[in-house]
């Protein structure tokens, strides 16, 4: 038996009984990683999942099962390469060898860390659909996004350090070509900056409407790099963060009131008497309308138009909501109708009036008949 144990395979170095070693530890890891598994799968069903215990098992599983199996498959490794040469020497290898079990770890550890990230975004989006404000449902993608970044930079340079790599020289050369990526990236850096300043500035929020350039509709999403809009026609417009550090962002969501602004014509063989009625019935039925702002408004006769007597209205709704304004407004230019109607007051139309002085000899009779008298 022990003759077998030290046959060497394929005329290399490695015995059975060392590839032996490596089998049961594979064997070990994987019952291990089932019995952590099923340990998870428990804790997982008594956690809440909106919790952040809930996040953290649930980003484990996986990982930690991997990172068990690597483990003892290193744990075998060592020992096989140690094989008969005493203590000092098993800790040696283990030592020489820790760098690697590290650089083969950090893997699974990023993989941890994006699940999680996952995990906890998902549970700050939840809680940040249930608040009124919309600034925080804007922040989270962008917080993810930066985290499975950083995740990402700093995995990758741990790799490299532990698998013998300088990570100062790395870094020294990303210096070194910093300004030709970032001539390379202005656009890029551009939209990133565009992004901190709608952060910082907030000038628009998730669910805004917005009118950007020639651009309106309502903000979807907000991210690094650029901010994507819902038309009313119901297309995706998607505008560059770093246009929005330079053009003006009209807001219609911040509106406090909502305007109506009307010029009101009325024909010219009204009296004063009956534009003077009329001026006061608009001005008695905004002041009467509690759904209309009491603290300004103009109604006053301001014009002898070309074909029109102007009456010029100005005026606010209390809601900004366009649905119901359009009912308000509809209301009450119908009942503007009604009194204008009862005072006798005609609504003009752009005309003209044409008066011929005198017509050419030899001109019909029924022409004649049409000249004013």
């Amino acid at each position: 038996m022990s003759e077998f144990l030290a046959t060497k395979l394929l005329g290399s170095d490695i015995s059975v009984h060392q590839v032996g070693y490596v089998l049961l530890a594979i064997i070990i890891g994987l019952a291990l990683s089932w019995v952590i598994n099923l340990v998870l799968s428990r804790v997982a069903d008594k956690a809440n999942t909106d919790s952040i215990r809930g996040a953290v098992i649930i980003a484990l599983d996986g990982p930690l099962r991997w990172a068990i199996i690597v483990s003892a498959v290193w744990i075998a490794y060592v020992i096989m390469m140690a094989d008969g040469a005493g203590d000092r020497a098993l800790a040696a290898t283990a030592l020489g060898s820790l760098k690697l079990l590290f650089a083969t770890q950090m893997p699974f550890l990023m993989w941890f860390g994006t699940r999680l990230t996952n995990g906890l975004t998902a549970i700050w989006g939840d809680r940040a659909d249930q608040t009124a404000s919309t600034f925080d449902d804007q922040l989270v993608p962008v917080v993810r996004t930066l985290a499975k970044i950083s995740i990402l930079v700093v995995g990758v340079l741990v790799i490299v350090q532990n698998l013998g790599g300088q990570v100062g020289s790395v870094l020294a050369g990303l210096g070194i070509g910093g300004a030709a990526i970032a001539l390379a990236s202005k656009d890029t850096i551009a939209n990133l900056f565009g992004s901190i300043v709608i952060f910082v500035d907030r000038p628009f929020m998730v669910g805004d409407w917005v009118e950007i350039g020639s651009q309106e509709g309502t903000v979807e999403a907000v991210g690094l790099r650029v901010t994507r809009i819902r038309t009313f026609a119901n297309s995706l417009i998607t505008v560059p963060n770093s246009a929005l550090t330079t053009t003006a962002i009209n807001n219609w969501s911040r509106m406090r009131k909502r305007r109506i602004k009307l010029t009101i014509g009325v024909t010219y063989d009204a009296n004063p008497s009956q534009v003077q009625a009329g001026v006061a019935s608009i001005r008695e039925l905004l002041q009467g309308d509690e759904r209309v702002s009491q603290d300004f408004m103009l109604v006053n006769f301001t014009n002898f138009g070309a074909s029109s007597l102007d009456i010029f209205v100005y005026a606010f709704t209390l809601t900004t909501r366009w649905d119901e304004y359009m009912q308000i407004r509809e209301e009450l230019l119908l009942e503007i109708m009604r009194r204008f109607q009862d005072i006798g007051l005609s609504f003009a139309f752009p005309s003209q009036s044409l008066y011929i002085e005198s017509l050419p000899p030899g001109a019909p009779e029924a022409m004649e008949r049409e000249l004013p008298r």
